[in-house]
């Protein structure tokens, strides 16, 4: 540490990394003072980084570790005579409060952020001795502390820095208690309950006692904090409770220290309570601040545990060395033993460091530790001393461990060495009382030997503790390591058919296995160990072997389990298989229907079908990636075997779900459900012909061939002829039928060919012939039958009629037929004088059209060039348009379009004028016959430019401006 600035202090990072296990537990290393002080120290203090130092001539210097170069050197207000000389100093752990006490009894104040000590006049004469700090650690005030003093006084005061001259820096003083003796008191803390924080433990030492309050405190009073003492009334109201040590003597060294938090916060794993401890004459008490009554585990480190310096090693008579200072680090009491640090392990009380550090008859100041910073000093009257812990923690796993504390010494073991060491002493402890099924839990997380364990086990006949470590030690092999995961994985399956079988033993023979347990224990038992199994093989299927495992189940006839391992593996094949030949039906399609891949409902449709058609179909019909045509056979095996009606026929039933709900079946799924349909033993043909009536004709989604031959075999005879009728054979269609007597379905057909009449007359023929030559039918019934169909005449029966009938019988329709006939004469000869008086019309404007002529108006304008129409050659149309005959050709030459390479021959012809006269005047009447063929704002050229814009590109923007 460089007081001059000419260096810079470095605090050691023990805390973050494990330090070499070759290094002690605690180094003591001598800081560097690079300052030159006339005077010796007389008090210290350290708390959060902070060293504050008390010289001889009353001069406190304040040096914040942080930056050492900074070093606030301050006087007290008045001269040494005056005061005294600093006796004491406390330092609260947050580094914000300084209370300075003098011999003659005077006390300062002084704040972290102020140079100048405050004078505290309620305490004027009172001889501080130990501070209880707030346990909330304030920083603005010290909010409500107790003062422990030389004559056994304890005051409660609240002390809050104040700019102010006239106003006291204590808001009150309070005397809450008095030791009975009026012994000094040495050392007092309180500390709040983690779990009540309105409670508060309060420890309080003198030379010979050790005193415990444990209590409500009060809450501040007149509705402000400082109104009033928190404390007394907890005093008042408790009764302690006392450790009492026998002689006590009042010249050897006292003083009560509490432990250092966690560096990683009170909920650290692996952390404990903090603790006490009280130095007296006879040693170091020390125990937890956790229970109640935190005596009764409390320990002792006598001051003869404490080895002799060499100096008493030298007489006969062994002089044990007094404790002159200790405190506590995280798992340590340090000591300081005539000029040596002694460092004991608090939990089992060995000392593990021991070493000499001052000079003899070298003044102590204390040993002391920095709560917020957990680092530890050593202050003497010329030197600073820092006890630095290298991984101070690495050997509590081993205490613990000797104390069979094998949770707690999990949580401190560094690296899987310890904590396997750890484990497999926790597994030998736990078979060696009998705990083997805790042994086998913990074991399988050690390296503790495989066999071994297993021998153990077996040979205690220890099967549950067996199956729990084989189930750990499997959690632990590689997935690489497939030939120990199969083999641990197989005798655990063999290890719960065994159980199982044993549990339903002792179930079926209502045996109990110990005494207390009765048959409905064990049914209990029974279904954990089945949950188990089935954890199991959901977690480890893939160590399992198929083959193995169904053998080994198979052994033991545990049906329930080879089926789920099956289920489990997604082996559906083998569990429908087992259920199938055991006709077990129900049970097959309660698997069935959990599956969805189509080769399982292929290979077991058809044994389906036979013994559990409805149930199938059921499931089937929820299915949408099977493809029904290999579903085929199975159906068509079941309609060869069962013997039911076409309505609760499964196979129709499916077939009809598939062609109206699946797109675009394929042939043979059609075809199929005609064969069903044809080969029934229904003489009915309902259903065949509603699905025939509900197939499109052309082209029919079955095979017409194939259709019409099995209906035709079958004498499906309506099938037959709706089928010939659907192929466009409608002479077929008529003959069978009427070949059948079934004259009124031969006239539906005969008039189904639409826009035929020369074949639905002589269908018609046929179906009159049948009619007039149908024994028992009248000529009236059979001319009124026939009046169905408008192409038959009177004449084209007459030949059907037999010779013998009299044309009495239909004088009415042969009457009615020829004044049809007349009629139609009539009509003729009127349509043909309509058709004289046209011609002569066409004759008469034929001959007018020589005296044809049309005005043209002198101001008149051309329609296209809009100049106007005189000024040179132009025509005219009867509709009163007029253009210029050069504007006109050339806007019909435009619009030309085949015609256009003949005009431009024309004109080509014209102009070269080696012509004769005649065929000059013919060319040109002939290309004037082209270009004044029509109007062309009202003839085709229009229509045909009604695409084109009124405004093209290379008129004006302004030609539609109003």
């Amino acid at each position: 540490m460089a007081l001059d600035g000419s260096s810079s202090y470095v605090a050691p990072n023990n805390l973050m990394e494990p330090a070499d296990e070759s290094l002690p537990i605690f180094d003591v290393q001598r800081v560097q003072l690079q300052f030159q002080i006339a005077a010796d120290f007389v008090a210290a203090q350290v708390a959060n980084n902070v060293l504050v130092l008390a010289l001889s001539t009353s001069r406190i210097l304040r040096i914040d570790l942080d930056t050492p170069e900074d070093i606030d050197d301050i006087d007290l207000p008045k001269k040494s005579s005056e005061t005294g000389l600093i006796r004491r100093m406390f330092l609260d752990p947050s580094a914000s409060h300084l209370i300075i006490s003098t011999t003659l009894g005077e006390n300062y104040y002084l704040h972290t952020q102020s140079r100048q000590p405050k004078a505290l006049s309620r305490l004027k004469g009172v001889s501080i001795e130990s501070i209880a700090w707030n346990p909330s650690l304030p920083t603005a005030s010290t909010r409500e502390i107790l003062l422990g003093t030389t004559d056994g006084n304890i005051y409660e005061t609240y002390i809050e820095p104040s700019t102010e001259f006239y106003r006291r820096e204590e808001k009150y003083v309070t005397g809450v208690y008095k030791v009975p003796d009026a012994s000094p008191v040495t050392g007092i803390s309180a500390e709040i309950i983690p779990s009540k924080p309105e409670q508060r433990r309060i420890l309080l030492a003198t030379y010979g006692k050790l005193a415990h309050f444990l209590g409500r405190a009060a809450s501040a009073k007149h509705g402000r904090e400082g109104g009033g003492s928190i404390y007394a009334d907890l005093f008042q109201r408790e009764t302690p409770v006392v450790h009492e040590v026998s002689s006590p003597s009042a010249t050897a060294p006292s003083s009560l220290v509490i432990s250092p938090s966690s560096p990683e916060g009170p909920h650290a794993e692996g952390y404990t309570e903090k603790e006490f401890a009280w130095l007296s004459s006879q040693g170091i008490y020390h125990g937890q601040l956790a229970s109640s009554l935190p005596f009764e585990e409390a320990k002792m480190i006598p001051r003869t545990k404490f080895p002799a310096s060499q100096s008493a090693r030298g007489g006969r008579k062994l002089i044990q060395d007094p404790i002159s200072a200790m405190t506590l680090t995280q798992w340590h009491v340090l000591a300081l033993v005539e000029g040596r640090v002694v460092a004991v392990n608090r939990l089992n009380g060995e000392i593990v460091y021991d070493e000499a550090v001052l000079e003899p008859r070298q003044s102590v100041l204390g040993l002391f530790t920095d709560l917020t910073q957990n680092t530890y000093w050593l202050f003497t009257g010329q030197e600073i001393f820092e006890v630095v812990a290298n991984d101070e923690d690495r050997d509590v796993w081993k205490v613990l461990l000797k104390e069979k504390k094998f949770d707690e010494a999990l949580q401190f073991a560094k690296g899987q060495a310890q904590k396997d060491a750890i484990l497999t002493a926790s597994g030998d402890f736990l078979a060696s009382e009998g705990s083997f099924l805790e042994a086998a839990k913990v074991w399988g997380k050690s390296s503790k030997g495989f066999e071994e364990v297993c021998l153990t086990m077996v040979d205690n006949k220890e099967y549950d503790a067996l199956r729990k470590y084989l189930l750990s030690q499997l959690s632990t092999y590689k997935k690489a390591s497939i030939m120990q995961r199969l083999m641990v994985a197989s005798w655990l399956v063999e290890l719960f058919m065994s159980k199982l079988n044993t549990l339903d033993d002792n179930i079926a023979t209502k045996a109990e296995l110990t005494e207390g347990v009765t048959t409905g224990e064990i049914q209990d038992q029974l279904g954990g160990v089945r949950s188990e199994f089935q954890e199991f093989v959901s977690n480890h299927k893939a160590d399992l072997d198929k083959k193995t495992v169904y053998d080994i189940i198979s052994s033991h006839g545990r049906e329930e389990e080879l089926l789920f391992f099956a289920t489990a593996i997604n082996d559906y094949n083998y569990v429908l298989s087992y259920w199938i030949q055991r006709e077990k039906w129900s049970e097959a399609l309660n698997v069935l229907q959990r599956q969805s891949e189509p080769d399982v409902f292929y290979k077991y449709s058809s044994v389906l079908m036979t013994h559990s058609a409805t149930g199938l179909i059921e499931i089937l019909m929820r299915q949408t990636n099977l493809d029904p045509e290999k579903l085929i056979p199975a159906l068509l095996n079941y309609n060869k075997t069962t013997n039911v009606s076409l309505s609760q026929n499964q196979a129709v039933r499916y077939l009809n779900f598939i062609i109206i709900n699946y797109p675009n079946p394929s042939a043979a799924v059609h075809n199929t459900l005609i064969s069903i349909h044809a080969s029934s033993s229904s003489s009915s043909e309902g259903g065949l012909l509603t699905y025939l009536q509900t197939q499109p004709s052309s082209p029919p989604p079955y095979d017409a061939d194939f259709a019409l031959r099995l209906c035709i075999q079958h004498k499906r005879v309506q099938s037959c002829i709706h089928i010939y009728s659907a192929m466009g054979q409608y002479l077929q269609a008529v003959e069978l039928a009427l070949d059948h007597n079934d004259i009124d379905l031969a006239a539906i057909v005969a008039d189904r060919p639409e826009g035929n009449n020369k074949l639905r007359k002589k269908l018609w023929l046929l179906v009159a012939e049948k009619k007039i030559r149908q024994p028992g039918t009248g000529i009236k019934d059979a001319m009124e039958f026939l009046g169905r169909c408008e192409l038959l005449r009177i004449e084209d029966l007459i030949p059907f009629f037999p010779d013998f009938v009299v044309i009495d019988d239909f004088k009415d329709e042969i009457c009615t037929a020829l004044e049809e006939y007349s009629r139609h004469i009539d009509e003729l000869r009127r349509e043909m004088d309509n058709s004289a008086q046209t011609a002569r019309q066409i004759r008469s404007e034929i001959a007018g059209l020589d005296s044809r002529y049309a005005i043209v108006e002198p101001g008149e304008k051309c329609w296209i060039c809009s100049l106007p129409l005189l000024s040179r050659q132009f025509f005219v149309f009867p509709c009163q348009h007029a253009f210029h005959s050069d504007c006109l050709g050339k806007e019909v030459l435009e619009g030309a379009g085949g015609k256009k390479k003949y005009i431009r021959d024309l004109q080509a012809h014209l102009s070269k004028g080696d012509m004769s006269t005649s065929r000059r005047e013919e060319i040109v009447k002939e290309l004037d016959g082209l270009i004044a063929e029509a109007c062309i704002l009202c003839g085709d050229h229009a229509i045909k430019q009604i695409d084109k814009p009124f405004i093209t590109a290379a008129d004006g923007k302004d030609e539609w401006a109003l």
